[in-house]
């Protein structure tokens, strides 16, 4: 006997054993989908047990407004603090620990109360400033939480921590457990996509691919991202000469061959490759149908604003989420950048608003006339809001905030949540929570909770322990949904 040899022998069996672990379901999945055999409830396979119990949402779309939207200026109606402008926050509000480098060398933290005005709205009376007159006009189908709180104080491990429940990077995003769990309702799209915008600002905090990636679960429930300018997907088309027939053709021997390598190796990234290669051919014919908007209606278009058919703008990534959502794509992230107002919150959040307002107001109602908002659960907000001291120099027109995780708000519409309702009070400075706390774990579990998923249930096996979205931590806002 070679010693060499069989220790090689040894070495690629025990690699297919510990990635059998990991292939699991992807190889399932496969199976089925190669074979045309998915299963009724999944057009590509999800896990046998979810739903755990009825679902009151079938799809997510999550708008990430990344940098920090600033709450003071927004949501959180602080009027008795124009009294107190300029009067130095009071550090037993507000601990020195807790600000970022860019502030704690600071010698004083003056207070800078909201330059814009704020108004009541809807039946429910719900606070909003004059920067979203849109939200204004449907703000009875939203619950506002202005009791949101974070660990994490710098941009990406806080934007790392909302969308895979660790700052950590290398952890599942929040679509990939969705997609891991519940599986597609359309076999020619990818149950996962992510849309990317720019704001205003002149530059935005780095969205790395980790944010919608699938870390340790199989490949395959990754999000595709949608390019922001040509072609939303590379090679979508076929070169010139080549024929779809030839393509399959192609593809067929491509996948005898992959077949072959996976049943000899059992390694996932196999399996996934596969899998990425049908989805892509499928979506040769499906996505060209979805970017086309020659049939929207022109009072549709009217009503996202004038970047409704610019590729890339967040009003086009809005009308994009709907048509996604209509065609069965599960999870539809969109991350918009520009929320990061260091300098100028009283000139930077309104720009931001007047890119974000309109087209985020008429997803909503689109997604209402349709029929679509009761199931579709909407999302919106950021890593962390902003302090109520300014950052630099404090003028009568001018301030700017920085990093804040102590308290911040996000609201919810649709897919169970209830219309109307603000959730959470802060204290007298939008420093801290005062009551009903939600933490970015408590949020994930409320997700999961209106698409019919247990979060303590939905887990995964890496590295000789169990993970989950929620870690060990969050609990179901019981109170917001109906």
């Amino acid at each position: 006997m070679n010693p060499l040899a069989e220790y090689h022998n040894m070495q690629q069996t025990r690699r297919a054993f510990l990635r059998g672990g990991a292939l699991g379901l992807g190889s399932i999945a496969l199976g089925s989908m190669l074979n045309g055999q998915a299963a009724s409830r999944n057009a590509i396979d999800g896990l046998a047990d979810p739903p755990q119990f009825a679902p009151k949402a079938k799809r997510v779309i999550y708008l990430f407004q990344s940098g920090g939207p600033s709450q003071l200026d927004l949501f959180d109606h602080k009027p008795h603090l124009a009294k107190r402008f300029g009067e130095e926050v009071p550090e037993s509000i507000y601990p020195a620990e807790r600000k970022t480098t860019m502030t704690s060398g600071q010698k004083s933290f003056p207070c800078a109360p909201s330059t814009l005005k704020f108004a009541q709205h809807g039946q429910a009376g719900t606070w909003l400033s004059d920067a979203m007159p849109h939200l204004a006009k449907c703000i009875d189908d939203v619950c506002v939480i202005k009791s949101m709180h974070t660990e994490a104080i710098n941009h990406d491990p806080a934007a790392m921590l909302f969308q895979t429940g660790s700052v950590i990077p290398g952890r599942p995003s929040m679509g990939a457990w969705v997609n891991y769990g519940l599986g597609s309702d359309n076999a020619n799209l990818p149950s996962f996509v992510a849309l990317t915008s720019n704001g205003r600002a002149k530059a935005g905090q780095p969205l790395y691919d980790r944010l919608w990636g699938a870390g340790f679960l199989p490949g395959q429930f990754q999000g595709v991202k949608f390019r922001g300018q040509g072609d939303p997907i590379l090679d979508l088309y076929n070169p010139s000469g080549v024929t779809r027939s030839q393509r399959r053709r192609m593809l067929d021997s491509l996948n005898k061959l992959n077949q072959k390598q996976a049943s000899r190796f059992n390694d996932p990234a196999i399996a996934t490759r596969i899998a990425q290669y049908e989805l892509a051919f499928r979506m040769q014919m499906s996505v060209p149908e979805l970017i086309d908007l020659r049939h929207e209606p022109r009072h549709i278009l009217d009503q996202y604003g004038p970047d409704a058919t610019k590729v890339g703008k967040y009003a086009y990534n809005c009308l994009l989420a709907r048509r996604l959502a209509e065609r069965g794509v599960r999870f539809i992230q969109l991350y918009h950048r520009g929320w990061d107002a260091h300098n100028n919150a009283p000139k930077e959040v309104p720009a931001q608003c007047r890119d974000t307002d309109r087209p985020t107001a008429t997803l909503l109602l689109d997604l209402k006339q349709r029929g679509m908002l009761d199931d579709t659960l909407v999302i919106w907000g950021g890593e962390f809001g902003r302090t109520v001291y300014c950052q630099g120099k404090l003028t009568r027109e001018v301030y700017g905030r920085d990093h804040h995780p102590n308290c911040f708000t996000y609201w919810l519409a649709g897919g169970g949540v209830r219309g109307g309702v603000t959730h959470g009070e802060t204290d007298d400075y939008s420093v801290n929570v005062t009551e009903k706390p939600v933490h970015v774990h408590d949020l994930q579990a409320t997700i999961l909770h209106q698409l019919g998923i247990d979060h303590e249930r939905l887990t995964f096996r890496h590295q000789g322990r169990y993970y989950r979205l929620t870690d060990i931590h969050g609990k179901v806002a019981h109170e917001i949904l109906t």
